[in-house]
């Protein structure tokens, strides 16, 4: 192990691998920059999930890096083998097998079980969502198949999706994680939803970050961004809160990219939206209002190293 603070390991263990600073924040999704002040110790890094996103490029494990044991709390995350019946659901292809059963659920059901889904994540119970989704995405696919579905019904079917791809990203499984959002954009589109769309994208957008991919994430967030704003309207708060969380992540993106203008230019743009929500909600399952704007400033001010602006 090398020695010193988490600064030092990282430019051992970066040397080692022959990768210059540029490479490895390109790797990780940061700036030149950020990496030199963490490598000369002028700033920390305080995100476990950078370390050991660090630790994976750099083929080392998490503690090599932090110089001391840890461990995820008890109830801290999903065993990723659980999710190996996810896997099989998403990649089974029963209507092209031409093996698919009629659906056992009506649309109605579906769509409480998809709410409840949602629900479940959102208070963190990840094992309950690992053990419902298998069956929320045969149910789906077998619904969608039966065909004579309405928009509305496309749109619903679109969030089984999206709750698939929540769940997969947040457990870091990357190949599942594009395989569920790519297929939760292809429903949405076929729903003819802006809002569906919206939502659909900002996954891809997650599953892109995950994968190394900013500039990508980048590029659709802004342009789906865009789209949206053009469109929100306050009776519309799914649409206005799926904007918002776009110009959030691009917001973060910026940070990362040591971007400042940017990024203060994208978190106004999202504040703009909360406030015409005009309170904390959970419209679209997005979690946006103003007090998540407020969070995001926070979050993008320390990825800039800003404490002044993170204190206020």
């Amino acid at each position: 192990m090398a020695r010193g603070g988490i600064g030092e390991r990282v430019r051992a263990y970066r040397r080692r691998r022959g990768l210059s600073q540029a490479a490895l924040a390109g790797l990780v999704g940061r700036s030149k920059s950020w990496l030199s002040q963490v490598e000369r110790g002028v700033r920390s890094v305080d995100r476990l999930s950078v370390v050991a996103e660090m630790a994976r490029v750099l083929n080392v494990d998490v503690q090599d890096l932090t110089g001391r044991p840890w461990q995820y709390a008890p109830n801290g995350g999903v065993d990723v083998e659980s999710l190996s019946e996810v896997r099989r659901t998403f990649t089974r292809y029963e209507h092209l097998r031409g093996t698919s059963a009629p659906a056992s659920v009506s649309l109605d059901t579906l769509r409480r079980a998809v709410h409840n889904g949602h629900a479940d994540y959102q208070a963190a119970r990840h094992s309950r969502v690992v053990e419902q989704l298998p069956s929320l995405v045969v149910e789906a696919e077998r619904i969608r198949c039966q065909g004579l579905n309405s928009a509305e019904d496309e749109r619903d079917s679109a969030f089984v999706y999206v709750l698939a791809a929540k769940l997969v990203t947040k457990f870091g499984v990357s190949d599942l994680s594009m395989l569920a959002a790519d297929r939760a954009v292809n429903v949405a589109n076929s729903s003819e939803s802006l809002m569906a769309s919206g939502l659909a994208g900002y996954q891809v957008a997650c599953a892109l970050l995950r994968s190394d991919q900013a500039e990508d994430a980048e590029d659709l967030t802004l342009r789906l961004a865009d789209r949206l704003t053009i469109a929100a309207r306050p009776d519309a708060p799914s649409l206005v809160s799926a904007a918002g969380a776009l110009w959030l992540i691009a917001a973060i993106v910026a940070a990362r990219r040591t971007q400042r203008a940017e990024a203060w230019a994208r978190l106004d743009q999202a504040d703009r939206l909360a406030g015409m929500l005009g309170e904390d909600a959970i419209h679209g399952w997005t979690a946006f209002g103003p007090t998540n704007v407020a969070i995001h400033r926070v979050s993008v001010a320390v990825e800039l190293g800003d404490a002044g602006e993170a204190v206020v």
